[in-house]
């Protein structure tokens, strides 16, 4: 499933093919390819023991094949599918990390087709893809950006709650737990209660609850979580009045009493909990108070742990709870936590309301607290046991039902009861009740609050004894106050009637009303206890009622118009909270206001409307710009309020340049959007209500508003930051009015407004940094309007954007805004018509790629520049500005077509002109190739950028050979062509054969392969070049011999046959080739010792040179040239081969000497051979073989004579003369035969180092020698040393390496060298076979040694008889090995 397949068919003898690709979404296929792909892969790391990542991997698998079959039921709604695909691709990203593939650029979680998107754009792909899974959090700020509002929206956290257990057993009562949250350090409560009903098992008392008693509280911001805060649990039982004695009331009389409080420490939980998500379980200790009158503040006495107070359980036991934070939108997290949100969660909110308040949610609580009461002892001998009755009662007496919540989880009730406090006539209870009224019921509704003693008689009466009441609303329409109210309290019986609240409700209720009604009647119906008082507290949390009186008055200005003024004036001091709840009518007051009086309310209205709409860029209020809008278009009736608006506005701009405190045209310029909104559709009211009347006077009037913003951005601000702050306002709202715009002029008119408004603004050198950042960011958001797409006001706009561009660029100012400017631009003209399309990027090319390339240079340079004695690098220097830099430049270059190059190269003025372009653009190739800007695994990114750079050249050579070849030949300018084609043929990302053959073919595909479409151009150019070939030779030898290594057929042919040009053109001009041989040999040696170069590279060199040479007249010295070179790649080859693993040390012993010898034997070249001598001996060395190292460095010794004769610096030898080096070399030599215990070998360089000493009277030193060679005698006699067995080994047939090398043998080589220069060969083999003499370890007899070889050989025949072999196993296709014990004793003591 999900696999491309091919139908085939047959129609008239012909085969046709059709490729049929799935119809499915292509995350879906992506995921089915990379799951085939990660599957091979998966099976190497468990090859290769990395179990770590081979499991997690397998976890990663599995989750992606489930989320695709989720994918492919198609069962999900919109979000949820986009949530699924976001967890897809951040799996597919994270496996690709980890396994080493490619980054896969995305677009709304799917690839993208480069050819589709500028280059620029591509760049941020592959920057933000790597991050896809946090993109999905911030999409809710491109709303606000396109505004132009800096403010960031506060994100909202969440606390889930779930109380598991509740474990105590003293209790045996029914209880209600009571959870909040509360903040120590302003000592008050700061969410509502989420209540839990509990059994006197402490399980839940409705059984439905089971596991279900959890609860969410809601809207807490980055502020509460960082506040001293606790969550508080109070437990009130419900029962007799005291716990352990049955005699105190009736057993059938239930009352609430207080138990006991438990709190913890929300930093405990935010240190607890690291991840966001987890849950943790926490157990919370229930301490009792030991006194009720301190149980008010019984949590405050724990948080303080005044111990005295409190009483510590006898055990550990308490609630059990689980904590979880969660984050973001409450909506979002119910589509997250789907289960969470199953088990009837109560969702507990703020009090007050949280720091983003959204239009659509409509609250009408309000808070009442029971603070305290003071109450006369009524002729008894004990205080009372009082409980307060709370009711909420409509206008008509009758009891609103079901408006009394004591907390979050449980229904609401008719009536609230409080708690008792035993023997208390001044109780305080702090318990707070929620009151959620309907809003129709509000005006007109009370409370009334009855107080009663329980006895705890045999009877348990509730004798009522008194009440207290308090309106909800005041008469003028206010509501309560937040803040503590003190009520009177009047005297009752239970005989009292409430039928008839008027009775009561004509009563002062407390002292503000009482001084409101002088003149009461004498007869009351009930009196008022006078030192008896009941205290209560309110927090109102309404979306539609209001308690201030200033906007309550602004609302009813014609009840009293003579205070307008003053109303307006006080505007400012109303909270934003009261403002957004009645936004609509606010609004509709200050226009009704306008249209009453212009002259006389104008100026007000004007200052009241751009404070209103200043307080919606507040993160708080944010969400109600769409209820502005909506006000805008569908309520808004003020068709005259342009005029007034437009002149205000003028009349702030105008003053700009002589008023000192600019605060408030500051904030008309920050109000400019939503201003220009009422302008434009009180204009469109007017012109509909008078078919367009004063059409001209309303653009005369836009036009001369117009000069002003112009006249405000030209004034020099350098010298008053005012000035600063109020242009920075201007330019950060001017791209917003662009579509209100739109609406009453044509696109062309807009874009020249805008243009000449961009145009006044001072030049880069005339204004402040600051100002600098403020102007490119309103460039940059008209750039990303709808108004600049329009392509005819492009073609306005799109010269003074790029003028400002250059000034910066030129400059090297504010790079990285300027990047995201062109960035933009890039991606809008890829979309523009083919005629337009040509004009805009000659526009381009013309202002801004001479300067790309400049600062790029710049920007290149400095990266590697230390910018501060401290070591930091400059910040302009990042590779981000770099890589953005790149794809700029990547994307002008790639949109350009022939037209725009032959217009470009045309309109040089000079010569020198083009050369220096040429030259800044190669460089910068260049750099790109060398610098790695793009990591290794922006596949998609890296081949684009190959892709351009080849296409350019292929461009730009034309140029180069048609205004620098022959008599006006330009060796810089060819030189870097040349290092350019050579560096990019060599680039990694281009090398197909170290890539899958998926990808590979991919490639191909898309591509083809760059390397030959280079290849060819570089050989074009080379033929171009005609007589000015030899200024190439040999420079260009190495680079070129690089291109033929490359394991690429193609490119080969091309540029093998440069080699034979180069050979004729040496001959020619010195009659040989011994430059270009010596080049070449040089260049392969290290080329083919990294690692590059194949058998197929020395076959074609080898065929290809031949041929071209058969004609020549230095035909013989051309093929002795050619056969050595090839002989040299066999034996390097051979030699790199060798040197692959550390088990083979004597094979890479081996082939040091074959390859040394070659050096010297065959093309003598001396630096080649001394190189290897030192390769060699440091082999000898590593095996701790220092005998054949000394052997080795007296090859090197015998090189060198005793003169004064100066030697340069070689290899870790300096400057010294040759006397020096042979000297220093002796020593060394010596160091390494008496380690090895060769003391006899020793004591001939003893001698002739002592007859150089002697010679030059340093006796110092002869002394030294002297005694080393006295001591190795001594070491002859008396040091014990094992005497060795050698073997005869003989190698027979075709199956055998090139250069024969066996595993761990001691092979004397360098002795054997030496035997043969002084001796006749002990064996000479046969041209295709050899054999050797082996000295074996110690104590190795020949039945060890046999093994050990047949070991290195397996395949290898032991020959079981001494003799010659003959020529049938000579000749024969095996390997045979010939191992005989070999007496040498009188060949080493005759060289001794």
């Amino acid at each position: 499933i999900g696999e491309t397949v091919q139908i085939l068919e047959k129609s008239n003898a012909n085969l046709l093919c059709e490729t049929v690709v799935p119809l499915e979404d292509p995350i879906i296929t992506e995921t089915t390819s990379t799951l085939q792909e990660w599957g091979v892969l998966w099976k190497q790391l468990y090859v290769k023991h990395k179990v770590d990542l081979f499991h997690k991997l397998r976890h990663v698998m599995n989750e992606l094949i489930d989320l695709r079959r989720q994918l492919i039921q198609g069962h999900l709604a919109q979000d949820q599918t986009r949530e699924i695909k976001r967890h897809i691709t951040v799996r597919l990203d994270w496996g690709n990390e980890h396994l080493g593939l490619d980054l896969v650029p995305r677009k709304e979680f799917e690839m993208v087709e480069p050819d589709h998107i500028s280059v620029s754009e591509l760049y941020k792909m592959h920057v933000s893809s790597r991050h896809c899974g946090q993109q999905s959090t911030n999409q809710g700020d491109s709303t606000r950006q396109r505004h132009g509002d800096g403010c960031r929206v506060p994100v909202s956290h969440h606390l889930f709650i779930n109380l598991k257990s509740f474990t105590y057993n003293s209790i045996s009562e029914d209880a209600d737990v009571f959870f909040s949250l509360y903040d120590t350090r302003e000592a008050k409560q700061i969410s509502e209660k989420f209540m839990v009903k509990l059994n006197k098992n402490g399980g839940p008392k409705n059984p439905e609850k089971v596991d279900r008693l959890c609860a969410l509280f809601t809207d807490l911001s980055s502020k509460d979580l960082k506040r001293d805060m606790y969550i508080v649990a109070h437990v009130i039982r419900t029962g007799r009045m005291l716990l352990n004695d049955s005699k105190k009331g009736p057993p059938h009389v239930q009352y609430r009493r207080p138990y006991g409080c438990a709190v913890l420490a929300m930093s405990d939980v935010f240190h607890t909990i690291t991840d966001l998500k987890e849950e943790k379980d926490f157990v919370l200790k229930v301490y009792t108070c030991n006194n009720e009158n301190e149980w008010y503040q019984i949590h405050e006495n724990i948080i303080r742990k005044s111990n005295t107070k409190y009483s510590a359980p006898s055990t550990n036991y308490g609630l059990i709870i689980s904590l979880q934070l969660l984050r973001g939108e409450l909506e979002q997290i119910r589509r997250e936590n789907q289960a969470v949100f199953n088990r009837a969660l109560a969702l507990t909110r703020k009090l007050g309301f949280p720091d983003v308040i959204l239009p659509g949610d409509t609250r009408n609580d309000l808070y009442l607290t029971l603070e305290r009461g003071e109450f006369e002892r009524g002729g008894k001998s004990v205080q009372k046991n009082i409980e307060v009755t709370l009711y909420v009662l409509y206008a008509d007496g009758d009891t609103l039902k079901e408006c009394i919540c004591l907390g979050s989880g449980e229904p609401s009730n008719s009536e609230y009861r409080s708690f008792v406090l035993y023997h208390n006539n001044s109780p305080r209870w702090s318990e707070m009740v929620k009151l959620p009224i309907p809003i129709d019921r509000f005006r007109g509704s009370h409370l009334r609050f009855e107080f009663r003693h329980c006895s705890t008689k045999d009877k348990g009466e509730k004798k009522l004894f008194g009440f207290a009441f308090t309106p909800l609303m005041r008469e003028d329409g206010t509501t309560l106050s937040d803040e503590s109210h003190e009520l009177y309290v009047y005297k009752c019986d239970e005989n009292a009637t409430f039928s008839n609240q008027g009775l009561y409700l004509s009563l002062p209720c407390c002292k503000e009303d009482f001084n409101s009604c002088p003149n009461l009647p004498a007869n009351l119906p009930f009196q008022r206890s006078p030192k008896e008082a009941f205290w209560v507290s309110t927090i109102l949390c309404s979306t539609k009622l209001t308690q201030n009186v200033d906007l309550l008055a602004l609302l009813n200005w014609k009840a009293h118009p003579d205070r307008v003024l003053d109303i307006l004036g006080r505007l400012r001091q109303i909270s934003g909270e009261e403002i957004v709840k009645f936004l609509r009518d606010v609004l509709d007051t200050l226009f009704c206001l306008l249209d009453d009086n212009t002259d006389k309310y104008g100026p007000l209205v004007f200052q009241s409307l751009v404070f209103i709409i200043n307080l919606l860029r507040d993160s708080r209020f944010y969400h109600f710009r769409p209820v502005m809008d909506s006000y805008i278009q569908n309520h808004f009736a003020g068709a005259l309020a342009y005029k007034e608006l437009i002149r205000c506005l003028k009349w702030y701009m105008d003053r700009s340049a002589e008023v000192v405190r600019q605060d408030h045209i500051q904030e008309a310029m920050r109000a400019l959007e939503y201003l220009f909104k009422f302008i434009v559709q009180s204009r469109i009211l007017y012109s509909r209500a008078t078919c367009g009347m004063e059409e001209e006077q309303f653009r005369a009037s836009i036009q001369e508003l117009f000069q002003s913003i112009r006249f405000v951005l030209s004034l020099d601000s350098r010298s008053s930051e005012n000035l600063v702050f109020t242009q920075a306002a201007l330019l950060n709202s001017f791209p917003d009015i662009f579509d209100e715009l739109l609406q009453m002029f044509t696109v062309q008119e807009v874009a020249e407004y805008v243009r000449g408004t961009l145009g006044s603004m001072p030049s880069t050198v005339d204004i402040g940094q600051s100002m600098d950042v403020v102007k490119l960011q309103s460039i940059a958001r008209t750039v990303e309007s709808r108004l600049f797409f329009f392509p005819e006001s492009r073609s306005i706009l799109l010269p003074v954007v790029l003028h400002h561009i250059h000034l910066h660029l030129r400059q090297q100012r504010e790079l990285l805004i300027c990047s995201g400017i062109l960035s933009s631009i890039f991606s809008i003209i890829k979309t523009s018509s083919m005629v337009q399309y040509i004009e805009e990027v000659e526009m381009m090319v013309e202002s801004l790629l001479d300067v790309l390339l400049q600062t790029l240079l710049s920007i290149m340079s400095k990266s590697h520049s230390v910018e501060t004695s401290r070591g930091q690098r400059c910040p302009q220097c990042t590779a981000e500005i770099t890589g953005e830099y790149v794809s700029c430049l990547l994307s002008l270059l790639r949109q350009m077509t022939e037209i725009h190059f032959h217009h470009l190269l045309n309109n040089f003025h000079s010569k020198e002109e083009l050369k220096e372009f040429l030259l800044k653009i190669f460089c910068v190739f260049r750099n790109l190739m060398k610098l790695t800007i793009f990591p290794r695994d922006w596949s998609v990114m890296r081949l684009l950028t190959s892709h351009i750079i080849v296409v350019t050249t292929q461009f730009l050579s034309p140029a180069l050979h048609k205004n620098f070849s022959e008599v006006d030949f330009d060796f810089k300018v060819w030189n870097s062509f040349f290092s350019l084609t050579v560096l990019y043929i060599n680039q990694p990302s281009l090398q197909l054969e170290a890539i899958g053959p998926a990808k590979k073919k991919k490639v191909l595909d898309k591509h083809g392969d760059m390397r030959v479409m280079m290849a060819y151009e570089l050989f074009s150019m080379w033929q171009k070049l005609g007589d000015n070939k030899p200024h190439f030779i040999p420079g260009m030898m190495g680079p070129f011999l690089g291109v033929t290594l490359v394991p690429q057929t193609e490119v080969r042919n091309i540029m093998i046959p440069i080699f034979h040009d180069m050979m004729d053109w040496e001959q020619r001009k010195n009659g040989n080739f011994k430059q270009v041989e010596a080049e070449l040999m040089d260049k392969l040696d290290s080329m083919v010792s990294d690692g590059k170069g194949d058998d197929n590279h020395r076959e074609l060199f080898s065929l290809f040179l031949l041929e071209k040479i058969e004609q020549e007249t230095w035909r013989e010295t051309g093929i002795s040239f050619v056969t050595s070179v090839t002989r040299l790649v066999e034996r390097l080859l051979d030699y790199r081969d060798c040197m692959k693993g550390d088990e083979m040390e004597s094979k890479k012993v081996g082939g040091s000497v074959n390859l040394m010898n070659f050096y010297k034997s065959e093309v003598n070249k001396e630096d080649m051979y001394i190189r290897y001598i030192h390769k060699l001996c440091d082999l000898h060395l590593q095996a701790e073989d220092f005998t054949e190292a000394a052997f080795t460095l007296l090859l090197y010794w015998e090189l060198l004579q005793w003169e004064d004769r100066p030697l340069r610096d070689f290899l870790h030898y300096p400057c010294q003369s040759e006397w020096q080096r042979k000297e220093n070399l002796s020593r060394k030599i010596l160091h390494y035969f008496n380690k090895g215990k060769c003391w006899e070998y020793g004591i001939s360089l003893c001698r002739e180092l002592a007859f150089q000493y002697e010679t030059l009277y340093d006796y110092q030193s002869l002394s030294w020698i002297r005694k080393m060679e006295a001591a190795y005698y001594d070491n002859i006699i008396e040091q014990q040393r094992i005497e060795p067995e050698f073997f005869r080994m003989g190698f027979y047939g075709r199956k055998f390496p090139f250069f024969l090398r066996v595993k761990r043998e001691k092979s004397h080589l360098s002795l054997r060298s030496h035997i043969q220069k002084t001796h006749p060969p002990l064996f000479v083999p046969p041209p295709q076979n050899k054999e050797f003499v082996c000295r074996g370890y110690d104590y190795e007899r020949l039945e060890d040694f046999q093994q050990r070889m047949l070991g290195e050989f397996p395949q290898a025949i032991a020959m079981q008889h001494p003799n010659q072999p003959d020529d049938t196993i000579l000749q024969s296709d095996a390997q045979c090995i010939l191992l005989v014990l070999q007496l040498l004793l009188f060949c080493f003591f005759t060289m001794k």
